[in-house]
């Protein structure tokens, strides 16, 4: 599991001081980070090796402005070229939000998907989802 503890911002609110609902997904890539560097440890955006494939956010419960947040991030399946990043978003103790990311290993050049190999899927395989997680 990777885990992202930050402040919500000012201007991630609305008027009624509720975390606006086009932030989560912002929040999950900005969470996401520590897996991009499994598959580009220097973030070389020349030579990007992902491609976003699809997400889902399910919004369980209001965030608000003045409380942290927490971003658990864990690895929810392993395909041949794609994986799952299935994310939570907790607040004072209370899940708040959960998304599903499927990511595919891409070769923008070629404009193809690339199987991944076996020492990355080892590294996300050590992020995998406990038992009792709802990924």
């Amino acid at each position: 599991m990777f885990i992202e503890d930050f402040n919500v911002r000012f201007c991630e609110t609305d008027a009624l001081a509720h975390v606006s609902n086009t932030v989560l997904v912002d929040w999950f890539e900005m969470a996401r980070e520590p897996i991009f560097k499994i598959f580009s440890p220097e973030l070389d955006l020349k030579n990007w090796p992902l491609i976003l494939a699809s997400y889902k956010v399910d919004f369980l419960d209001q965030m608000h402005y003045g409380h942290p947040v927490q971003v658990r991030t864990y690895i929810s399946r392993i395909g041949g070229s794609s994986f799952d990043a299935y994310q939570e978003l907790w607040q004072n103790g209370t899940k708040r939000a959960t998304g599903t990311t499927t990511m595919v290993q891409y070769d923008y050049a070629e404009k193809k998907s690339v199987v991944i190999n076996e020492e990355i899927r080892a590294q996300l395989t050590e992020h995998a989802i406990p038992r009792g997680v709802n990924g």
